[in-house]
C-alpha cells in the first residue's frame, strides 16, 4: 500500500525537551493532542509527559468539533471519529462496522470539517489553537503490541486482529494526517516516543510553522524605539525596499510593497518578472493579493510559457534546488541551490537573501500599472472568443446548436491524428506531434468561466491559431458538482456549445477526451442526482430528439486516450492489465478495460481495487514511452484544497488535474518535457463579455 506521507515527512531540527521527550522548540505544552491508531502507544506517552490521563474522542465530521469540551484539557489522547460512505455517523477504526465490513470502507474526506479561517482580531483562530501530533508507529510495532496486551485481557478492540487490519488502520490516520495539513490545520507526525518529531513538507517546501522554527537569530536591540516595538508587537521590524527605474542590489532581509505594479529580478544571467495577480471583474474586497512569477513580461504568439504564484501566507524557495521552480524558470548556476526566500505577507513581499555570492537586484518594470497592462494584453483575446462563440456567451438557438454538432461529429469522424480501428473507423487512441506544446485540462464539471479564463490566458487563442500548440480537455466538462446545482443542466449545455465551437475553429489543436460523465446513462447518479438523465431530459426540452441522438454520436465518437512520444493521457486510470496499443485503439471492443480507463481511482487503504504505481508502468511501456514518462489523469482530486497533485501516490511523473474549482480553474502546460501546473483565479468573464460593447 501506497503511504501518502512517504518521502513528505521532514524533521523539525529545532526541538525542546519536555520531561525526556523531544518536542517542537516554540510548540505550547497545552497546544497538543496526540492521537493515532490503537496500540500506537499514546496512553504511555500521555502518562510520561503528565497529561490528562483520560482518553478523549472527536467527531471529525461534526460543525464545531473544535469547540469539544474534550479539546479543553490538554495534553491529551484523542480517538479520532472519520467520516465513511455509506454511514451518516462517523465511526472510529475499531468500530464494529468498520472492522467487521466485507470491503475496506471507502473514507470520504471531504466530509471532514475544518474550522474557519481567522478573519477579525477578536476571532479565535482555531486553525493554530491546537497542534495535532500524529503518533504514527510501523504496523510491525503496532500489530506487537496489540497481541502481548491482547494476553492480558484488558483490550477487547484486539480481538480477531490481524496485520492486514492494522495496515489499514494506520493508513486511515496517514490520510487523514495528510488532510489536516493541507487544510492548514498545526499538525506532525511522530513514529515513536523514542523517534524525532517530523513535519509534513514536500521536498522543496520551505513554509515551516511558527512552531517548528527555532528563535529568531535577530537579538531585539532594546536600546532602541524599533526594538522595543518589534519587543512589545512580537514582531520583528524589516526595512522597505524602494523600487526604482535603476538596478539596486539587495544584500539584507528588505520588504516590497504590493503597489499594483511589476519589478524584476535579476540574479546574475537570471531574470524573474514579478508582477501582482488582480483579476478582472472580482470585487476589490474578493481579491487576494497573490503574486505571479514569470520568466519574461507577457505572453506573446511566438512564446507560452509556465509561471509560478505566491499565494497571501505562503513562503518559498528560490534556487535549484526548489525543483518545481526549476522545471518553470530553468535556473542557470549563477542561481544558487538555495539563493532566497519569498514570503507574501498580506500582499508585500519579504524578500530574504540567503546565498552572497551572486547579487541579487531589483528593478522597476515599466511605469503602467498592472490593471492597465491587464486590459491591454487580454482585450484581443476576449474579442477572439467573441468572436468565435458568435457574439454574446449564451445557449445557442436550436438551430445553429445542431448545425454546430453536426460539424463536430463530421470532424470527429476524421479527426487529426486518431489511430483507425480494424473496422477503419476512428479508434480510441489519439496520437499528436510532440513537437506541439501541450495543454491538459481536467474535469470543469459546468464551470463555464472557468474554460473561458483557460481560453482567455497565456495569448492561447493566438498559439492554437499559429499551429503551435494544442489543447486537450480530459472529458466531465458537464454536470456540476456544486451541491445545490447539481440537477441544473443548462451550464453544462452552455460549456458545451462553447467547446463545440472551438473544435469547429480549431479541428486540429482542440481535443476532447471521453470522461465517465459523458454518457446519458441512467446510471450516473450523485448524491441521488442521475446527471446523466437530466441531461438527456432538458436537451430534448431545448432542441428535441435528433440533438440528442447527435450527442449521443458524439459521445461514441470521442478518443479515450491521448499519447505523444513523451506523456499520455486519459481521465481517470490506467488499464489493470497488459494491453496493446493494437487494444487501446480498438478499446470500444473491451468494455472492461474502458471502464477502467473511465472510473478507476487510485489505489488506497479504502480503494484496494484501483491502480497503482506497477499499472502506470505497464501502460507506459505498452504505449512505448520511457519510464517515467508523465501521465496525467482526472476524475480524482485528491482534496478539496488543490487543483494538481504532481507525483500523486507517490509515483514518479503520474499527475492528477482538476479544473472545476470555483475559485478558479488549473491546468498542465507541458515544458522540455515537464508537466507545469498553471493556476488562475476565477472571473465573471461570462458576464464581461456579455456586457462588452460591440
Amino acid at each position: 500500500m501506497n503511504d501518502p506521507l512517504k518521502k513528505n515527512l521532514v524533521p523539525i531540527e529545532d526541538l525542546q525537551d519536555i520531561r525526556g521527550v523531544q518536542l517542537p522548540a516554540r510548540l505550547n505544552f497545552v497546544q497538543l493532542v496526540v492521537t493515532g491508531p490503537p496500540g500506537a502507544g499514546k496512553t504511555y506517552y500521555i502518562n510520561h509527559v503528565h497529561g490528562w490521563p483520560n482518553e478523549g474522542y472527536v467527531d471529525l465530521t461534526r460543525k464545531g468539533w473544535w469547540r469539544d469540551q474534550t479539546l479543553t484539557y490538554r495534553p491529551r489522547e484523542v480517538h479520532l471519529g472519520f467520516p465513511f460512505k455509506g454511514f451518516s455517523e462517523a465511526l472510529t477504526v475499531f468500530d464494529k462496522e468498520w472492522l467487521e465490513a466485507e470491503e475496506p470502507l471507502y473514507l470520504e474526506l471531504d466530509r471532514i470539517q475544518i474550522p474557519p479561517v481567522k478573519k477579525y482580531f477578536f476571532q479565535t483562530n482555531w486553525r493554530t489553537r491546537y497542534i495535532f501530533e500524529f503518533l504514527l508507529p510501523d504496523p510491525e510495532t503496532i500489530f506487537r503490541r496489540r497481541m502481548e496486551r491482547h494476553k492480558e485481557g484488558y483490550f477487547p478492540v484486539d480481538e480477531n486482529l490481524t496485520l492486514d487490519m492494522v495496515v489499514r488502520q494506520l493508513d486511515i490516520y496517514r490520510e487523514v494526517a495528510l488532510y489536516m495539513h493541507m487544510a492548514q490545520m498545526q499538525v506532525y507526525v511522530r513514529e515513536g516516543l523514542s523517534k524525532p518529531p517530523m513535519r509534513i513538507a514536500a521536498k522543496d517546501d520551505v513554509n515551516v510553522p511558527r512552531w517548528a522554527r527555532g528563535e529568531s537569530e535577530n537579538r531585539r536591540d532594546l536600546r532602541t524605539f524599533s526594538g522595543w516595538k518589534s519587543f512589545l508587537l512580537r514582531k520583528d521590524t524589516i526595512e522597505w525596499f524602494t523600487v526604482t527605474d535603476h538596478p539596486q542590489t539587495l544584500d539584507k532581509e528588505c520588504r516590497i510593497p504590493h503597489d499594483g505594479k511589476t519589478f524584476e529580478m535579476i540574479i546574475g544571467d537570471q531574470k524573474l518578472v514579478f508582477h501582482p495577480e488582480i483579476p478582472i471583474g472580482v470585487k476589490k474586497k474578493n481579491i487576494q493579493k497573490n503574486w505571479l512569477i514569470s520568466p519574461s513580461k507577457a505572453c506573446s504568439a511566438n512564446t507560452i510559457h509556465g509561471f509560478a504564484r505566491i499565494r497571501v501566507g505562503e513562503r518559498v524557495l528560490i534556487g535549484r534546488d526548489n525543483h518545481q521552480y526549476d522545471e518553470i524558470f530553468h535556473f542557470t548556476n549563477s542561481v544558487a541551490k538555495r539563493h532566497l526566500t519569498v514570503t507574501n505577507i498580506k500582499g508585500d513581499l519579504m524578500i530574504s537573501p540567503l546565498d552572497g555570492k551572486t547579487p541579487i537586484q531589483i528593478v522597476r518594470s515599466g511605469d503602467q500599472d498592472i490593471r492597465e497592462r491587464i486590459g491591454t494584453n487580454r482585450f484581443n483575446s476576449i474579442l477572439g472568443i467573441r468572436e468565435i462563440c458568435g457574439g454574446s456567451i449564451s445557449l445557442l438557438p436550436p438551430d445553429e446548436a445542431l448545425v454546430t454538432i453536426r460539424e463536430v461529429n463530421r470532424i470527429l469522424a476524421q479527426e487529426a491524428y486518431r489511430c483507425t480501428t480494424e473496422s477503419g473507423e476512428v479508434g480510441a487512441l489519439l496520437e499528436l506531434p510532440d513537437e506541439l506544446r501541450l495543454l491538459i485540462v481536467g474535469d470543469l464539471h459546468a464551470q463555464v468561466d472557468n474554460f473561458l479564463k483557460i481560453m482567455n490566458e497565456n495569448c492561447l487563442l493566438a498559439h492554437l491559431a499559429s499551429n503551435s500548440a494544442c489543447l486537450v480537455i480530459l472529458g466531465d466538462a458537464v454536470h456540476s458538482e456544486n451541491s445545490k446545482e447539481m440537477a441544473e443542466m443548462d451550464s453544462s449545455i452552455q460549456i458545451m456549445d462553447l467547446i463545440f465551437k472551438m473544435k469547429c475553429h480549431f479541428p486540429e489543436n482542440f481535443f476532447y477526451l471521453l470522461g465517465n460523465h459523458d454518457t446519458f446513462d441512467d446510471t450516473l447518479c450523485k448524491t441521488g442526482v442521475c446527471q446523466g438523465m437530466l441531461m438527456r431530459k432538458r436537451l430534448k426540452e431545448l432542441r428535441g430528439e435528433v440533438y440528442v441522438e447527435e450527442m449521443q454520436k458524439f459521445f461514441d465518437l470521442l478518443p479515450l486516450v491521448m499519447k505523444t512520444d513523451s506523456c499520455v493521457a486519459c481521465h481517470a486510470a490506467p488499464p489493470r492489465k497488459p494491453v496493446s496499443r493494437e487494444k487501446i485503439i480498438n478499446l470500444r471492443k473491451y468494455p472492461k478495460i474502458q471502464n477502467e480507463i473511465l472510473l478507476n481511482r487510485l489505489k488506497r487503504s479504502h480503494y484496494l481495487a484501483g491502480y497503482d504505481k506497477r499499472d502506470v508502468k505497464q501502460f507506459r511501456k505498452s504505449l512505448g514511452l520511457p519510464k517515467r514518462s508523465p501521465f496525467v489523469v482526472g476524475h480524482t482530486p485528491l482534496d478539496p484544497f488543490n487543483s494538481f497533485w504532481k507525483n500523486a501516490g507517490n509515483i514518479k511523473g503520474h499527475h492528477i488535474i482538476y479544473s472545476g474549482r470555483e475559485e478558479g480553474p488549473s491546468l498542465f502546460i507541458q515544458i522540455r518535457k515537464k508537466m507545469i501546473p498553471l493556476t488562475y483565479p476565477a472571473e465573471p468573464l461570462t458576464k464581461i463579455i456579455n456586457e462588452m460593447k460591440t
